[in-house]
């Protein structure tokens, strides 16, 4: 598959999963596709822990709480952030994990898997991205921001209906036709 084809094949997955393991090599790879993300003056504030264990994953999915059906992946990437300053008093933490995290989508899809980005779920004011963070050992200094649930899909793929290309992208000035 090339790059481009599984860009246009990834999806947010959002159906249930076989029970087929993910090996940690697939896991492995799809972590140093994100860890190959650029990053803002090169910081590299993100970082990422994968999750296969079934009884690591059963404490998180308690902290987490209902969210079928991604209680069914037999893995998840947990991503971590750092407030680092970057440049002048800017950080760039959320570009650095955002890129991480669409480089990861796409090798997922690339060693087919799907996966699906949960990250307004576990930021909220609830901190459940803090409590998830304590079952895994990660030090205060360091933000849980997202999770991959990891596998493969037990229902059919769909991909929602895109805008057409000349109603987001044009050359030479806004909607130039």
């Amino acid at each position: 598959m090339t790059a481009l084809t599984a860009i246009k094949n990834r999806t947010s997955y959002r159906g249930t999963y076989t029970n087929e393991t993910v090996p940690r090599e697939a896991l492995i790879k799809i972590m140093e596709a994100g860890l190959a993300a650029p990053s803002g003056c090169n910081k590299q504030t993100a970082s990422l822990i994968a999750v296969d264990n079934p009884e690591l994953l059963g404490k998180l999915r308690g902290v987490i709480g209902p969210l079928e059906p991604s209680d069914t992946a037999p893995a998840m990437i947990c991503v971590l952030t750092q407030q680092i300053i970057a440049y002048r008093d800017r950080c760039f933490s959320v570009h650095d994990y955002s890129a991480a995290i669409e480089n990861m989508l796409i090798a997922a899809v690339e060693l087919g898997y799907e996966t699906c980005w949960y990250e307004g779920r576990i930021t909220d004011v609830d901190k459940i991205g803090r409590k998830m963070a304590d079952v895994l050992g990660v030090p205060d200094d360091y933000e849980l921001v997202c999770f991959l649930p990891i596998g493969v899909a037990a229902q059919p793929i769909s991909h929602p209906e895109k805008k057409p290309f000349g109603e987001r992208a044009w050359f030479n000035g806004f909607k130039n036709i």
